[in-house]
């Protein structure tokens, strides 16, 4: 068993940031209660509540590391990013077990992919150091003009609790390898599996390249945010805070790049209604992540006459999926993240079945028998549902999904885009001129044909609309995110 697997039977471990190359306490000696969601009784650990007056010393930290890091031969920076890699890939089942105890998220499912994805992150970033490169000018003999591509400064990356490891693996390489040197704030529903990444990269990094600090959003979260030595601010989280966190930043005409939430439509068209699109369709639901994605395709578009087939065998393999404590190998849905979270699920639902007309094509809450006191949430499929109701346009971050029916081409596309998110959306049809010409037509950042996950290293992942600003996870990602250009014109005697 994983050091980090048991931790629900075990004292609470206390925790501490990275700032620095050292663990510290909150300047102020407070701390924050962790819940595992495996079991809303049991608190875990505790972990720093920092204020301004850390966030303060984990800038300064990062701000006096900036020289020594950002200077150094593109080599060094590379050959850091690949022994963390090889670090990190050491220690997948660990970091596995933490996050399905950490986040809820199953160990199979998840928990695992979600640290596997990690290495790949630091592995692809690392073979970019050398991409951070300017260009010459043909300016003629009397001229010499060119341009470098240089880091930021000091990156403030603020981390979600949905897939921690995840969208730590979107930012970290990337600001790291492009000479950025970077404070992360770990979620305070969800923290472990970040102190325990800084844990690994300080084994390799010099002190004050990779800080770490815990607390409240409102708390440290704004204090970088506003932070007059932050030259970037890169959040993932909810629309409503990345609206403040843009305001605050730009006020100081800081850098942002924001990932955001999604109400992601997944359109199945006449000819698709096979075993293989269903299953397709289940991993776009995202139910084995209890729908905690901002990715998720809940709004599902079945074509009139597919309509009543597709949703049976739909309900038929949702209903196969088991319910249960993350950490096993069984399980394919776990925890919803906490209390608040469970309730504002609980509260769309009641919602969408106050609705006139609404029909329930399967409530896995009627055979929901966990035999655990966590937050476990079944799917739920509604059907009937119109564009316009709340859990067809507003983000759930549940496993609710609503079906909506619909005949003509330009009618789909158009309630597609009927909102305010433009994030993902994936399009299922054989014939890929329609898929394609669909795919094209829709307001979204990341599109998806004839499948329900596809992401990998590599590809540019960020929103259009509410979605987002800026793009992150690829070579373009870096460059435009974590650098900036000066030009430099010498006249040559």
């Amino acid at each position: 068993m994983s050091q980090h697997a048991d931790l629900v039977s075990m004292e609470t471990k206390e925790y501490k940031m990275l700032i620095g190359g050292e663990w510290v306490d909150a300047a102020a000696g407070e701390t924050i209660d962790i819940v595992t969601p495996i079991d809303r009784n049991k608190v875990i650990a505790t972990t720093p509540r920092a204020r301004e007056a850390d966030a303060d010393r984990a800038v300064t930290a990062a701000r006096s590391a900036f020289p020594g890091w950002s200077q150094l031969p593109f080599q060094k920076r590379q050959e850091a990013l690949l022994k963390i890699a090889d670090r990190l890939e050491e220690e997948i089942e660990d970091l596995s077990a933490l996050t399905a105890l950490d986040t809820g998220n199953a160990i199979r499912t998840q928990a695992r992919p979600e640290a596997t994805n990690l290495v790949a992150s630091f592995r692809y970033f690392a073979g970019l150091a050398g991409e951070v490169k300017g260009t010459t000018l043909p300016s003629g003999d009397g001229q010499l003009q060119y341009t470098r591509r240089q880091p930021l400064g000091v990156v403030a990356g603020i981390l979600p609790w949905n897939s921690p490891l995840m969208i730590a693996g979107f930012k970290v390489p990337a600001a790291l390898v492009a000479g950025n040197t970077m404070v992360i704030k770990a979620a305070e529903d969800a923290p472990l599996t970040i102190l325990r990444l800084g844990e690994i990269c300080a084994e390799v990094l010099p002190p004050g390249v990779l800080n770490v600090v815990t607390g409240y959003g409102a708390e440290i979260g704004e204090a970088l945010v506003v932070h007059r030595d932050v030259d970037k601010v890169s959040f993932t989280g909810s629309t409503l805070v990345g609206h403040g966190v843009a305001s605050k930043a730009g006020a100081r005409l800081a850098h942002v790049s924001l990932e955001l939430g999604g109400k992601s439509p997944c359109i199945v068209f006449p000819d698709s209604a096979t075993e293989e699109v269903v299953d397709q369709v289940l991993l776009a639901s995202r139910f084995a992540r209890q729908s905690q994605s901002c990715t998720t395709g809940s709004r599902l578009f079945l074509h009139e006459d597919i309509h009543d087939k597709f949703l049976q065998m739909l309900v038929a393999k949702a209903s196969k999926l088991r319910v249960g404590d993350p950490r096993s190998e069984e399980t394919d849905i776990g925890c919803i993240i906490n209390a608040k979270q469970y309730d504002r699920v609980q509260g769309y639902i009641d919602d969408g079945l106050s609705q006139e007309g609404v029909g329930v094509a399967y409530d896995g809450r009627e055979s929901l028998d966990v035999g655990e006191p966590g937050f476990y949430h079944a799917p739920m499929i509604l059907t009937q549902v119109s564009n316009d109701w709340r859990i067809a346009q507003e983000e759930i971050f549940g496993p609710v999904l609503a079906v909506i029916k619909w005949r003509e081409e330009d009618d789909v596309v158009k309630m597609a885009n009927d909102s305010h998110y433009g994030l993902a959306a994936f399009i299922f049809s054989q014939d890929l001129g329609a898929a394609l010409r669909t795919a094209h037509r829709i307001d979204a950042g990341w599109v998806q044909v004839n499948q329900g996950g596809g992401q990998v290293v590599g590809q540019s992942y960020g929103g259009m609309k509410n979605s987002g600003i800026g793009r992150e996870f690829s070579l373009e990602g870096m460059l435009e995110g974590f650098t900036q250009i000066k030009q430099i014109n010498v006249k040559l005697t």
